[in-house]
């Protein structure tokens, strides 16, 4: 194949798969969600399976969520000329081969102890767009070492400190990532049930704060170094990360900040988009946050109609919250989304199985959107507007 050649299908996966069973290998980890989901149950730590698969207060928005994609029917064409298919697409001037991003989630060390680095190399691997949490267990500079040749985004919770809060963006651009996604729909820690029934809270032992330890500016607020007084940066922390008088006047000063594409993520409300554009978003990411914040909220995909129309056309809409197969990223497609993020499939698969266990989960997931695509009849995600049966979207 030529360099100007539409890659081999995602779908070839299913065939490395049904080979190794002519020798009796079968896969390790769970090939649906929810057996995935109770796989993670029974092998991690119980806190850690808590925290990253609670969501807020009763949980009834991850519940609708889910509920979201299957008020949707996709109508299959017959004899689409699909042998050649092509899933690559650009958004915020970063190339991708799939319309599949893994999403930002922080702490991750406390499901395997590769952490951050695990995702990358797994994402370096596939030549996926990966977004690291600045929650992370893993610096900056170290995630960038591990993924030199895939896309890589920083996601900033904004500190309400604008000295550490620049900081972490001058960091970020020095590191080769090519946007910023800044996350607006956690400005404090929401009411979580199963961690407050465990009592847990990694960020209060040093999990997931890496990025600002090594931070110079965070470390300058110190009277001792992190490394002489661990709980006195911990403390520090606690005081630094909540932000709940941000504005968008702070957003706009961010825009200022920083030339790389300006991502804004949480967004439900149309008005709320229009304003994150006028203020200079290259991009929104429709998502409650998986159901994490506000319990009892909007499912993201049934906004995500309102946000598209709401923004111009140029404006990169992306979705997440309750994606988990290939119908459902093509569902999201034909509903105006550029692409997704995608993120607790993968945890789980990293804290089973470590980086062949991210890598496994996202070969899944892109191989079912490849499949998917073909089986009604579409090569390309340009045709994705075409995927939903008549009656079953909001137009």
């Amino acid at each position: 194949m030529s360099a100007t050649d539409p890659p081999l299908p995602f779908g070839l996966y299913q065939f490395e798969v049904y080979a190794k069973g002519l020798g009796a290998e079968r896969p390790e980890l769970a090939t649906t969600f929810d057996a995935l989901q109770e796989q993670a149950r029974a092998e991690l730590p119980e806190a850690a399976y808590a925290y990253v698969a609670g969501g807020a207060g009763e949980e009834r928005t991850m519940r609708d969520n889910r509920a979201a994609f299957d008020r949707h029917r996709l109508l299959p064409r017959l004899l689409g000329e699909v042998a050649q298919r092509d899933l690559r697409t650009t958004v915020c001037d970063t190339q991708l081969n799939g319309p599949v991003i893994l999403g930002p989630v922080g702490v991750l060390s406390i499901v395997h102890p590769d952490g951050e680095l695990a995702v990358a190399r797994a994402a370096n691997e596939l030549g996926v767009c990966h977004v690291l949490s600045n929650a992370a267990s893993t610096t900056i500079e170290d995630v960038a070492d591990a993924c030199p040749d895939a896309p890589r985004w920083f996601q900033l919770y904004p500190p309400n400190d604008p000295e550490v809060r620049r900081s972490l963006v001058r960091r970020a651009e020095a590191a080769g990532n090519e946007a910023i996604v800044v996350t607006l729909d956690t400005l404090t820690m929401p009411w979580r049930p199963r961690d407050i029934a465990q009592a847990y809270l990694p960020f209060l032992v040093g999990e997931g704060i890496a990025n600002y330890l090594a931070d110079p500016a965070f470390r300058a607020k110190l009277e001792r170094t992190p490394e002489e007084d661990p709980q006195g940066a911990v403390g520090m922390w606690a005081q630094t990360f909540p932000n709940p008088g941000m504005t968008w006047s702070d957003f706009a000063a961010l825009r200022e900040e920083t030339s790389l594409p300006l991502i804004a993520k949480g967004v439900l409300h149309p008005d709320d988009a229009r304003r994150a554009v006028d203020l200079g978003a290259d991009g929104v990411v429709v998502s409650n946050h998986g159901g994490r914040q506000v319990d009892g909220s909007v499912a993201s995909l049934d906004q995500l109609p309102d946000v598209v129309a709401a923004v111009p056309d140029e404006t990169a809409v992306l979705l997440d919250s309750g994606v988990r197969t290939g119908s459902d990223v093509l569902k999201a497609l034909a509903l105006g989304a550029r692409a997704v993020l995608v993120a607790r499939p993968w945890v789980w698969g990293l804290g089973l199985r470590g980086q062949d266990g991210v890598r496994e989960v996202v070969r899944s997931l892109l191989a079912d959107v490849d499949l998917t695509l073909a089986m009604c009849g579409r090569a390309s995600l340009e045709d994705a507007a075409s995927l939903l049966a008549p009656g079953h979207d909001r137009d």
